[in-house]
This record gives C-alpha cells, structure tokens and sequence, in this order.
C-alpha cells in the first residue's frame, strides 16, 4: 500500500464511518464491485482509532464534562454517563457473542445493498419523527432502543449514525441532542471493536508500513471531523433525509447490477 492509497481509503472511512451512508456496506460492495481488499485488520483498526479521535475531538467539551462531572458526582452527568452504558450494552452483547456468527455477512454484497435500501428508509423517517422530537435526553427505555439500533447496525449496510440518531429522535430526543448522543456513543462503540480486533494485530504493522498507516490516520480523522460537522448542519436545516436517496441509488444500483452479473453477488 503506497500513502496515496492510505489517503484516499482514509477518506473514504472518515466520511462513511459518520454520514448515514454505512461504512462497512460501502467497504463490503467495493470489495466485491472493484476487487480492493483492504491491507489487513491493523489497517482498520488505525482508521477507526482515527475516526474515535474525530468524535473526541469535535465533542471535547462535552466529554470532559461528562469525564468531570462522573469523577465529582454530579447527578446529570451521571445520568448521562448511565444512559450512554445502557445504549452501549446491545452492541456489545452482539459484537462479543455473535461475532463469529456475523463475520460471514460481510462477505455477502448483496446483503449489504438490501441493508443500503433499509437504511434510506430509516434516514427517510426522520422527516417525521423530528417535528415532535424536542427532549434533552432519551429516557432508559430510549437509551435501551438507540442502543438496539447501534446493535443492528453491526449488519454491512446498516448506518450506525443513521439508525441511532433516527431511533434517539423516535425516543423523543432533539435532532441535534439525538446527533450529540449518537456520536458520543460512538466512543465505546469504535473503541470496543478497536479492542476487540488488538489481539489479531501482531507484526501486520510492519507489512502495511508506518508512513501509510500515518496517511491514513490523518486524512480519516481530518474527513471524519468534517463529516460530523455535515451530518449536523444538514440536522439543522432539516434536509438529513436526502441522505436516504444517496443510500437507495448505491443498494439498488448494486442490487440490477448483480441481478445482471451473477459474479457480484458473492
């Protein structure tokens, strides 16, 4: 893998890992559409301690309140901080217990476009659910759905970003309060996964190359600050459900094509 390599897949992680688009479906139809591979499980854990970087970073204020306030006792950062652990526990009974079982969905394209269409149809519904949604925070009960939303999107083709900020807005959570949620949940998230994938590291460092893997941390952490920063203006001008139509083209333009060239069905 040469740096330009590394730049552009950084970017492509950046971006899909945080707009409602799934990054894992974009990675799995490219694999099958383009033949690209990925350089090995140090690559992807670079790229999504990058994109963790990216959420701390855009939310650093209210995470260190979160980190001060949970350290001093106070009762709302508390609060927070518990309802953030009961979103993060489906996720991580899924991703632990079911994980041999789920790796096989990635090497299936066609799951992945069909996942592509149930996103758009998710992404699409919140054009409804916004216009009563105007709580601070979701109750336990919410949190409980957001997080069965994040485990959900475990599924290539399932937005994380998506799926969790339209269940936290069906919960009764403001738009821009549902994106802070999701996002900060994201935290965990990344870095259980990060974790999880650390023992299967070993010399593979070495092959892909330290100058690459620096690209790539960089240009995933610079896209997937800007990322954020449009997930959450097209929030604020109520325009996020187009987002819906970008996932329908990719899943149904995937779905004729493989209905014509057997090959790209898996």
């Amino acid at each position: 893998m040469n740096p330009f390599e590394a730049f552009v897949l950084g970017v492509v992680q950046g971006l899909t890992e945080f707009l409602p688009v799934s990054s894992s479906g974009h990675l799995v139809l490219g694999q099958a559409l383009f033949g690209v591979e990925l350089p090995g499980v140090v690559f992807e854990v670079t790229v999504h301690v990058a994109t963790l970087c990216a959420v701390c970073w855009v939310y650093r204020g209210r995470v260190a309140a979160l980190v001060r306030g949970a350290c001093t006792g106070d009762r709302a950062s508390m609060r927070d901080v518990g309802l953030l652990a009961v979103a993060t526990l489906p996720a991580a009974a899924v991703g632990v217990g079911l994980r041999d079982a789920l790796e096989p969905t990635f090497e299936r394209p066609v799951l992945a476009a069909t996942m592509l269409l149930v996103t758009g149809a998710v992404v699409w519904s919140i054009r409804h659910l916004s216009r009563r949604a105007t709580g601070a925070r979701p109750t336990a009960g919410g949190a409980l759905a957001i997080g069965l939303a994040q485990a959900a999107a475990i599924l290539p083709g399932i937005s994380r970003s998506g799926s969790t900020v339209v269940a936290a807005a069906a919960a009764g959570v403001e738009p821009r309060r549902a994106a802070e949620f999701s996002f900060l949940l994201s935290i965990p998230a990344i870095g259980g996964a990060a974790v999880l994938q650390a023992p299967d590291l070993g010399e593979a460092g070495l092959a892909v190359g330290v100058l690459p893997l620096a690209v790539a941390f960089a240009a995933s952490a610079l896209s997937g600050v800007f990322a954020i920063r449009i997930f959450l203006r097209m929030l604020e001008r109520r325009v996020f459900h187009r987002f819906a139509w970008y996932c329908w083209f990719i899943g149904g333009g995937y779905l004729a094509a493989a209905a014509i060239w057997p090959a790209l069905r898996g």
